[in-house]
Formats: C-alpha cells, structure tokens, sequence
C-alpha cells in the first residue's frame, strides 16, 4: 500500500536524520521515495548534514565526492556552470546549446547553465543521478542529472541563523525562519548574503578579482502534508550576483606588448568594464501532491523561471582591446509536469508523465577586435527558442520477492526556432553595448529558421535481490539531445556561396544547425548493506556508445578578409566510454573510546576510459578523421575521494572532526589537447571542526579547504595557432606561439580557489 503523501516525506526526513546511525540513505531518484540500495541506478546522495561538515558553499563541492563528475563555474563567471557526467556535458553557455547534465531545484529543470551554480542553504540534500534521464523525469538529459532539494516546512516554529567568517574577509550570514499558521498551512522563508573579497586583483582596474557579492531569498508556502492526502508546495526564489567578472590569468605574454605572465594566477589586467557585471535571477513554482487512493498518487509541477546576465569578458586579459567580448544572456522559461503515480504496495510500481517546455535563450555579444583593424567589432545577436513536449513513463514489477524488471520509455518532440543576426561595426563597439561603432557592410548573418527533433528513448533494467540488503542489477538506457543553431555561426562563411543575398533559409540553416546526439547507456551493478547496516557498498559498471556528439567550438576566421570571430560547431561522429565506480560509506568504530564515539569513512573512486572513435573535421577542404588527436573535454581518467569523520560526546554536546581529500587525475579543458591550459593530476586536502552543543540549539564550526593551497585551471580561452591534425601550438622561428586571432594572442587559464579557512556559528530554535 502506497504511504500518504505527507507519510512519505516524514519518511525522508527521517531517514536522512538517522543516515548517521546505520547509513540507511533515502533517495528520490525514480520520483518515488526509496532506500538507495533498492535503485537499479548510479547514484550518489549527499545530506545537508554532510554538506554542513564538510562546509560545501555551492554544488561544485558535489563533484569533489561523486566519481565520474565534473562541476565548475564557467570561465569568467561565478554563476554560470559547467557539468559533466561521465564524459556527457556542455561546456559553452551560448543560447545554441542545451545542456548535458540536467539540473533541478526541487523538481524543476533549469534549462539554461546562467545562474544554475546553486548556492547551499536550505538544503535537505543532492542527489547526483549518472547516466541517461528520461522516463521518469520531465526533461531529457543525455548525461545524467544534479537534484537540489530544499528542506520541507516543519509543523512547529523553527529558526535557524548561521554566520560565517574567514579567509578574504568572507563574511556570510544566512537566516531561515517558519512557522505554521494553523494545523494546515504553513509559511517559510531563508535569506542569505554571501561575500567575500577577490582571491586576486585587476591590477588595470584597481577591482577585486575573484571576489563574490550575492544575495538570495526563498520563500514557501505549504498546504496540507503531514497525514493528509494533499500537499501544496508553493515556492519563490531570487538571486542577485554583483561580484566583479572574473578575469583570466595569461599563460603566455602579451606578443606585442611584451607584457609578462603575471606571478599570482589570480590576477588579470583586463581593461573591459561594459557592460556592468551583474547576474539576477528569480522563479515561482508550486508543487500539487494528491493522494487519489491508497495506490494513486498525482502530481503537478508548475514553474516559471528568469534569468538576466551581464558581464564583460575580457578574453585576453590585457588593456589592450585585442579580444574584448562585453556580453548579455536573457533567459525565460515555463514548464509543466503532469504525473500519475501507481504503487500497489506488493508487486506493482508504475509512472505516467507528461512534459512540457517553453523557453527562450536570448544572446548578445560584441567582439571587438580593436588593435586588429581600426575599432573593429562583430556584434552578434542571436535568439533560440525551444519548445518541447514529451510523454514518459516506467513501470517496474516485482516478479517473485528476489527478482523485479523495470521497463520505461519516453517520446520527444523538440522545435528549436532560431533569430541571428551578425553585424560588423568601424569606429567602436556596437551601440546595444554603449558604443560608438557604425556599421561596416550588410550583416554577415541574417537568419530566421526553425529545426524539429523528435525521438523515442527506451530504458529497462532487471534487479535481482539475493537478500533484502543485497541488490545486482543490470540497465540499459537511451538518452537523446535535440539539436540546435550555432548562434555565432557567420552565414556568408557557408561553402558556395558569394554573400547573403545569395543565401536561401537552408542553406543558412544547414550551415549553422548541428544534429541532435545519442547515447546508448550499458550498466551492471551490485549495491549491498553488511554488519547491520554498518558498511554500505555500491559498484557500477557502464558502457557507453555516443554518436553524433555535438562539439562546440569558436575559432579564428576571416570575414570579408577581415580576422575575426566565429563559432563551428560539428557533429563529432562517435565516441565511446568505459567505466568502473565504487562508493562506500563505513562505520569503521563505534563506542571505541567513550560511550557514544563513532569513526566512519566515506570514499568513492571513478575511472573513465574515453575516446573518439570518429572526429571528422575539415581540413584544407578534405573531410579527415582527427579521432587519433582529439580528447575529451573535462573527464579525466581517474576520480576518487576519501573522507575519515570522528564523532565523539563532550560533555552534553558532541563534537565532529573531519578530514577528506580528492583526487582528479589528468584533465583536457578542450578536445584538442593544449599543454598550457590541461590540467595535471592534483589532489585536495579539505578538514573540518565542529561543536555542538546540548540539544544542538547552537553550534561552531571551523573549516579548512585547499589546505595545500593546490592551483588548479578549472577552465580557459585559447585562440593561438595549432597544427589543424594534432592540435599542437605551431612555434615561430622564434620558438614562441603564435595568435590566431587579435596581435597579442589569448591563452588564459581560471583557477580553482584557494586555501581558505573559515569559522561559522549556527543558532537554532
């Protein structure tokens, strides 16, 4: 018999509260409350209370303890993200390009990566699913998908108050308060401001570089829960980003200028300051949980979301307006999720779902290219559109009590609508970004097209449960991303032909659409809980077959003889992805010293074998396979990480003490393989202090992170010349790099933070 729906989460929360005492880990990953061991998937669960120990500020901490997983800010910014889940992701924000990795704030996709690094506060716990998502979740992701769950409205008065100070003058304060207004409703809110002072400086500017101005509210209103057959969830929430861009650190010096490598790798001298930095970002959903009967539940998920960014990106990290991009991305989508659950309590589980999607992804950017040719820019504007609807479901049954299949499916129906337009500017940047530039010539690109996609995924799975605490299982999915346009494509760049006029909506749509790209997913695995609950072990195996992989890229090119900026994006042809990982979680000693101790160790370790198979690019207009020179962008070989954590009473409080390191071994920032800017194998030390006094009504913590001070790029721009076959830089007679694009080159790198140390004192009533 299926649980209440209030039943349910209590449940959760329970279980998440009691994680701690017999590693019981209760997870949402088939959209219906279960102990992590009974999932026939990949997945990784991390509680707020381990967030809270390990003092993880944002979701990039995740990817430091899920192996196979990469989360990173995006170049020039501290709000946009970039994921990767066993080889699948995007790195690019522009509008042409959905994501790999889906992310979801309490059950809504965030279909755009601006304002998608979430920071942690409120949170009930992240789950990180690997592998295709699709017939159970309202939107498609090839890659896998990061679920962000807020804490539910307890039924009593509660408040929670937590101050943070440390290294660079951080200084955070966030407040969480309910209460309930009668037996039915209750109402919540948490406000956060989150600052600290730059890692480095803008030594052109005199401004903090890497620093962080943010505030962010959630508010909610819940209706019903706690034993009654309806809940209502109703939440708002908005973020406001002013922190300075981030500017990148030269790996090579300036050509021309002769301008040095700057010793701190957090400093820049990037003279761009328009448009003003600022990222705002806002939603309303509202959460319909119905218990129609004991074994039918539905569910709707309603949500409209906004994001508006702006930042300077100053490429080449110099005065000099050699690579100067100001750029602005405007975000706006509704959806809708409509399921109906059916849970017989015996052998039967199943789930029917409708999807849909309207969203709009606007781009606008300059590239000026000042020192090239007199004030010269290329302004893009470029608007894609999506629209999607999808009808999804799984069932799984349960064929003797050892023994259960799972079959899903999910069809898709994708239109991507697209608005590009491309105009060169003399004498200035364009107007859009407050300059003085006149148009230079017709657009080079001047396009109105729309492409449809559609496709059914299938998913299916077979469990096999030789004790209750004991799961093997063997998966195969489909996963399925829709095409697009590439909106920094330049339309008179398309083969045959002489200039706009001579272009038909095909013709240009060929040019710069790319096809959609398919996964077919393989995974074995064996979950087991030993010792009463004491040592949890999870293992999977995967293969993967990738075709038609999207790759995007921008590149140096010339436009009516002129050196300027274009984007090229290829259907890579096939790639494929082998794969081990293991998680644990183990109490290795309990009551080992003083009555009531306990040491545990979290680890896991990832290891990845990814190839190209067939990488055909063009070269000197022949159609090659560079597969043999090609790597996949950040997805190093090897992940692993490794935490001890002590508990023990003090008097009638208690105190936790943590220490934990990560391991990333090689990794390719891009396809082509670049000895600047790819990033060794590095590892992170990371440790923690906490006490917590009686009743836990307060608590103070000190935390360390990067305790080695490890430098490590996260991300970067390169445009210099490379041999078109192997990628390697081409030296002049000099032995120096030569530019491919602006006189003094670009080769910048950003980094990963610092060591930092920070104390935080948290109240609760």
């Amino acid at each position: 018999m299926a649980a209440p729906v209030a039943a349910q989460d209590q449940s959760a929360v329970a279980a998440q509260a009691d994680e701690a005492e017999d590693n019981t880990i209760i997870v949402t990953a088939r959209r219906r409350e279960e102990r992590l061991i009974d999932v026939p998937v990949a997945v990784t669960s991390i509680s707020g209370q381990t967030l809270e120990n390990i003092g993880a500020s944002d979701i990039t901490a995740i990817a430091e303890n899920a192996p196979n997983v990469t989360l990173e800010a995006s170049r020039a910014t501290n709000s946009t993200l970039s994921a990767f889940i066993r080889g699948i992701g995007q790195q690019d924000p522009v509008s042409g390009f959905e994501q790999g990795v889906g992310i979801y704030l309490d059950d809504v996709y965030l279909n755009r990566p601006q304002a998608a690094l979430l920071d942690i506060y409120d949170v009930e716990r992240i789950e990180v699913l690997r592998g295709p998502q699709g017939t159970l979740y309202g939107r498609n992701t090839i890659g896998g998908a990061v679920k962000y769950v807020t804490k539910r409205l307890p039924d009593e008065i509660a408040l929670e108050i937590r101050a943070t100070y440390g290294s660079y003058d951080r200084l955070e304060g966030v407040i969480s308060a309910s209460t309930p207004i009668n037996d039915q409703i209750r109402i919540g809110a948490a406000v956060a401001g989150l600052n600290r002072d730059g890692f480095g400086e803008n030594l052109t500017l005199g401004t903090d570089n890497y620093d962080k101005q943010l505030f962010a509210a959630r508010g909610n209103l819940e209706i019903g829960g706690y034993g009654e057959p309806v809940l209502i969830r109703i939440s708002g929430d908005y973020t406001k980003d002013k922190s300075n861009p981030r500017g990148g650190s030269r790996l090579i010096p300036g050509l021309v200028s002769g301008a040095p490598v700057l010793d701190d790798e957090y400093d820049t001298r990037g003279g761009l300051t328009d448009p003003q930095q600022e990222v705002e970002a806002y939603g309303l959903a509202m959460n319909i949980a119905i218990d129609l009967s004991d074994a039918l539940t539905f569910k709707s998920i309603t949500s409209w979301r906004k994001d508006d960014s702006q930042s300077p990106i100053d490429f080449d990290a110099l005065p000099q307006v050699d690579l100067d991009v100001p750029g602005a991305y405007f975000n706006e989508q509704l959806s809708q999720e409509l399921q109906l659950a059916y849970d017989d309590g015996d052998k039967l589980s199943a789930l029917l779902g409708f999807y849909y999607l309207d969203a709009s992804a606007d781009t606008l950017f300059d590239v000026r290219l000042f020192t090239t040719f007199g004030g010269f820019t290329a302004f893009t504007q470029a608007n894609v559109d999506t629209e999607t609807y999808a009808i999804f479901g799984d069932a799984t049954y349960d064929i003797t009590e050892q023994l259960s299949v799972s079959l899903g499916g999910r069809y898709t129906w994708d239109e991507r609508t697209a608005d590009i337009l491309r105009q060169n500017f003399l004498g200035g940047g364009s107007p859009t970004f407050g300059g003085a530039g006149i148009p230079f010539g017709g657009p080079s690109t001047d396009f109105e097209g729309s492409r449809d996609f559609k496709k059914f995924t299938p998913r299916a799975s077979i469990s096999f449960k030789p004790t209750p605490d004991q799961n093997v299982y063997a998966s195969y999915s489909q996963g399925f991303k829709g095409g697009g346009f590439d909106p920094r494509g330049v339309g008179v760049n398309a083969p045959d032909t002489d200039g706009v006029a001579g272009l038909s909506d095909d013709e240009v749509a060929n040019f710069l659409s790319f096809r959609p790209e398919k996964v077919d997913s393989y995974e074995i695995g064996y979950k087991g809980s030993f010792a009463d609950g004491r040592l949890y072990v999870a293992l999977a195996g995967f293969i993967a077959d990738y075709t038609d992989v999207q790759i995007p890229g921008s590149v140096a090119c010339s436009v009516g003889g002129i050196a300027t900026f274009c984007g090229v994006v290829s259907n890579a042809g096939k790639a494929s992805f082998k794969g081990v990982e293991l998680e644990t979680v183990a109490t290795l000693a309990q009551d080992f010293g003083t009555s009531g101790d306990k040491l545990t160790f979290n680890g896991s370790v990832g290891y990845i074998d990814a190839n190209y198979d067939e990488y055909i690019t063009d070269i000197g207009g022949t159609p090659t396979d560079v597969a043999d020179f090609r790597e996949v962008q950040n997805t190093p070989e090897w992940t692993a990480s490794g935490r001890i954590n002590y508990t023990a009473p003090v008097g009638r409080g208690d105190i936790y003490l943590g220490t934990g390191v990560s391991y990333r071994s090689k990794t390719f920032q891009f396809e082509v393989p670049n000895p600047f800017i790819d990033q060794s194998a590095y590892a992170l030390v990371d440790a923690s202090v906490i006490y917590n006094a009686p009743g836990k009504n307060w608590s103070l913590g000190l935390y360390g992170k990067n305790l080695t001070d490890k430098r490590v790029k996260t991300s970067g721009y390169t445009f210099i010349v490379v041999d078109p076959t192997t990628g390697a830089p081409i030296l002049d007679g000099g032995g120096q790099v030569q530019s491919a694009l602006g006189p003094e080159g670009t080769l910048t790198a950003f980094y990963n933070e610092p060591r930092q140390v920070f104390a935080t004192f948290t109240f609760r009533y």
